[in-house]
């Protein structure tokens, strides 16, 4: 019978040869690393390829550190998570008074949900200079769309309120106090919080694909990601955390069952939980511009997985979950990818045309379609695996986006009719 990490290598193997994956893996059990592989370039420019030392932007697993120095003040009594967090907030950020810390936690906050098309945070806003209250006053106070503490929605503002409830209930910066109280007591000298313009030694670089050519990723300004995301690692640094979490360090048993308690839509505090192969797995991906990130851990049967990644290429959640099944005695297929479906030319052109002005455009360029984003600045290339249904070229997507015809017969792309 084939020993376990060689089955873990040889489905990893075959899944990176479908695609051309800038990053790490690696997998560990009882302490041993099952598997560990750095893949892809950190730096193009210089011709520096990512290593096991890399550092990579974890995006939102950056949302587990902020959750537990959450708890770390609740632990010393410096703020109640159960109460309204109007109370641990500055007084030009204050939110509705009937929120609560848990709720932003729990991304149960109710608040307003930027995170879409049709606000210009993405498409604009986020690439300008950093204001706090200019971005509270736009984008985070506003009425709740929905009572607190009734529905699940993920909500990156939740988590950067949590990052200023952190800076002002213990009067130091958010980047001081993670590094104070979790990185290093944790020995995380890896780790780090990336304001955007610091200098990160053996930081990855992050990439994207524009008409089929790698470039930089489109700049953002990493700042208004303070909280939900931004956090540096490394995968030695990120197994620590792990010990940590799995050894019940640096807070009391109480507080770590606070922590792990699951709320709604099976979220815990910056962990996702669910319940599979009979044993609880805590796991939290990241998805960011040029950045694909995802970590498992199974604390029973003590398993860690880690993907970080500084291209989009792969879906690490499928990727990571193949993982697991493998780990778990379960048959897992071949990857593979959509096969092409021949669509003429001609029926191409119906597909195109602006579904979102200067954010959702479809073009029909050199006999190739592309999904335009950002006023036209990036050009993602799609191609037909069905009947209205286009899948990236260069990236694995497991669901196809579908353009096609609604009940008026007019084209529809993400709910978006064309104009």
């Amino acid at each position: 019978m084939q020993a376990i990490d060689s089955k873990v290598e040889t489905y990893i193997n075959k899944y990176m040869d479908l695609w051309n994956f800038y990053g790490v893996v690696q997998v560990i059990q009882k302490d041993k690393v099952l598997f560990e592989n750095s893949y892809g370039y950190a730096n193009i420019e210089f011709g520096m390829k990512n290593d096991m030392n890399s550092r990579f932007s974890t995006a939102s697993i950056s949302k587990q550190f902020t959750a537990f120095a959450i708890m770390t003040l609740h632990e010393k009594h410096m703020l109640d998570i159960d109460k309204s967090a109007r109370l641990y907030l500055p007084n030009d950020l204050k939110i509705d008074d009937s929120i609560t810390i848990h709720h932003l936690l729990s991304h149960t906050s109710g608040l307003y949900n930027f995170y879409n098309f049709e606000d210009d945070f993405f498409a604009g806003y986020n690439k300008t200079d950093y204001s706090r209250n200019d971005f509270f006053r736009r984008y985070v106070d506003k009425k709740p769309v929905k009572p607190p503490g009734t529905a699940y929605d993920y909500n990156n503002s939740n988590y950067n309120l949590l990052a200023w409830v952190i800076e002002h209930v213990s009067g130091e910066k958010y980047e001081e106090y993670i590094r104070n109280n979790i990185f290093l007591p944790l020995n995380m000298m890896s780790s780090d919080v990336d304001d955007g313009c610091k200098t990160i030694k053996n930081r990855a670089n992050n990439y994207v694909y524009d008409f089929g050519e790698i470039i930089k990723c489109p700049y953002y300004n990493e700042k208004f990601s303070i909280g939900a995301g931004a956090i540096i690692s490394t995968c030695e640094d990120l197994y620590k955390w792990y010990v940590c979490l799995r050894d019940g360090k640096l807070l009391s048993k109480e507080t770590y069952t606070r922590f792990f308690n699951v709320n709604k839509n099976n979220y815990s505090y910056g962990l996702e939980h669910h319940h599979v192969y009979g044993t609880d797995r805590y796991s939290h991906g990241g998805d960011h511009l040029g950045i694909s990130t995802y970590i498992q851990y199974y604390f029973d049967e003590d398993i860690c997985i880690i993907i970080l990644s500084n291209n989009e290429s792969i879906n690490q959640y499928k990727l990571g979950n193949d993982l697991s099944d493998t780990l778990h005695h379960v048959n897992v297929e071949d990857p593979i990818k959509h096969e092409e479906f021949p669509i003429e030319e001609s029926k191409l052109r119906g597909y195109c045309g602006t579904y979102l002005k200067d954010k959702i455009q479809v073009e029909l360029i050199n006999g190739k379609l592309y999904f335009t984003r950002f006023a036209g600045n990036l050009h993602i290339e799609i191609y037909p695996v069905g009947e209205g249904l286009f899948a990236r070229r260069y990236c694995d997507q497991i669901h196809p986006y579908r353009i096609a015809e609604n009940e008026e017969g007019k084209m529809s792309f993400f709910g978006y009719i064309k104009n």
